[in-house]
């Protein structure tokens, strides 16, 4: 079988920054690249602080008025960022939807959703102050963010 590039690794990751990307679309689902870290610049996200984000913010934005639009929130491989599906939303609510669930997890203080054994296969490894911190940051870079902005 010969292996075909995905189209994630054809995009040119020296001249990826901080910022919310439309990767692709396929099927009607419509795939962001929600990039927080420049690559290879060494810095990444923590994983316990990357996996506080990925709990709060699945849960936020299941929780949003874009509840139904919401297929999945997960993080990258490289610990750069995450990436957001979503149906049926334009690029200006998406947008709104990814500002207001890290605007929301930038003040988070409280007990993390999902972090018992029960439901969460890694219970013990997460980070809120860091999550917090990562968020802050986030918000910043993409506080001014319009629709021409997400394209590679």
């Amino acid at each position: 079988m010969e292996l075909k590039q995905i189209a994630s690794f054809a995009v040119d990751h020296t001249k990826l920054t901080p910022g919310i990307y439309l990767s692709r679309t396929d099927r009607g689902i419509d795939t962001y690249d929600l990039r927080f870290k420049k690559p290879n610049a060494d810095d990444y996200l923590e994983t316990p602080a990357m996996h506080t984000i990925e709990h709060l913010a699945a849960t936020y934005l299941r929780s949003s008025e874009f509840s139904d639009n919401i297929i999945y929130f997960g993080p990258m491989g490289c610990r750069t960022g995450f990436y957001l599906l979503v149906i049926d939303m334009t690029a200006e609510q998406v947008i709104k939807a990814v500002q207001d669930t890290f605007r929301f997890i930038s003040t988070y203080s409280g007990k993390i959703p999902g972090t018992d054994p029960i439901e969460c296969g890694n219970y013990l490894e997460h980070d809120l102050e860091g999550a917090v911190s990562e968020a802050k940051i986030y918000c910043e870079n993409i506080k001014n963010l319009e629709k021409q902005d997400i394209y590679y």
